[in-house]
């Protein structure tokens, strides 16, 4: 959330500002459209281009409209090879607390995206896309090699020598994930019925040795074994929970947008080693530069995209 923040502060700004001029008088965005790039098999239309570029408008920004919709279209692509979803709940809760930023109920804000040509939807994407995104760059600043965000290996041997020889320490956590999926197309339907089962199945729940076989017989659920995973590199958007929850529990159900989810945690404890003790000190140096991190986060970006850029096949109609 403090990625999209930062990402959306001047967007913010300038939608306070314009608020009152935008509602009586911006033009809709047409809406025949024709695609203009395809960026690895997925089309980027005149109309989504439309969109961004209203967008860049009601920011008040300079921009490249179409080279922002192929470096979404980048970003979202690998949001999903990293297996990063953010659920519609998170991307409606941004943007109900945007608008309550600028003192706008979400129906004002729905008005002034369709007047602005921008709409809710595409500002929506855009949410989803930078609160994704910073997950992507928070993986790979945890990535081994001391790049990215973590400090070398040799850097944390010297500083375990000024400790006295002492290797910080940190839980490891044995995960298991299990979630009721629910089909988009039948969500307002079956998210409080799929909760239900969540929790009936949570109040049974003893091993992570025996999830699927109290899982079968229930339709569309999925236990998926997510390995060990060290305190620092939890997701961000389950880390509390998991911390909060003693081995052989469960976090409580949420709903994602997959469908209904929750974390088994089959196991801690506490490990010390030299991976261990990069990932610790680097934490604790992001800690320690508080807000001052923005440069080498936009640094990360920047290479991030290059990278998928170079790879990508970009294809201009």
């Amino acid at each position: 959330m403090k990625a999209f923040v930062r990402a959306c502060s001047a967007a913010a700004i300038a939608v306070g500002i314009a608020t009152s001029a935008i509602a009586l008088s911006s033009p809709a965005v047409a809406q025949k459209s024709e695609v203009r790039y395809i960026v690895n098999n997925t089309p980027i239309t005149s109309y989504d281009i439309q969109r961004r570029a209203a967008f860049l408008r009601l920011q008040r920004t300079k921009g490249d409209a179409g080279e922002q919709m192929i470096d979404q279209t980048l970003q979202l692509a690998e949001m999903q090879r990293l297996n990063i979803a953010i659920s519609e709940q998170q991307v409606d809760e941004a943007y109900a607390n945007f608008a309550k930023g600028n003192k706008l109920t979400t129906a004002q804000l729905d008005q002034i995206m369709a007047q602005a040509g921008v709409t809710s939807g595409h500002f929506k994407e855009y949410i989803r896309a930078q609160m994704g995104w910073g997950r992507v760059l928070q993986a790979k600043a945890r990535q081994s090699g001391g790049s990215g965000g973590l400090i070398s290996e040799q850097e944390a041997v010297k500083r375990i020598l000024e400790n006295g020889g002492q290797k910080p320490s940190t839980n490891e956590y044995l995960l298991q994930q299990v979630i009721f999926v629910v089909p988009n197309a039948q969500r307002s339907a079956l998210l409080s019925k799929r909760t239900a089962e969540a929790n009936a199945l949570r109040s049974r729940f003893s091993n992570c040795e025996s999830t699927r076989d109290q899982a079968r017989g229930i339709l569309d659920v999925t236990v998926r074994d997510l390995g060990r995973n060290l305190e620092p590199t939890l997701p961000a958007d389950w880390a509390e929970a998991i911390k909060a929850t003693r081995a052989g529990g469960t976090t409580p159900a949420k709903a994602t947008d997959r469908g209904v989810e929750f974390i088994a945690v089959c196991s801690v404890r506490s490990v010390s080693d030299d991976r261990v003790a990069q990932l610790v000190f680097s934490e604790q140096d992001q800690k320690a530069a508080g807000g001052g991190g923005n440069e080498s986060g936009e640094a990360l970006s920047k290479k991030a995209l290059a990278e998928l850029r170079e790879k990508a096949k970009i294809i201009k109609r």
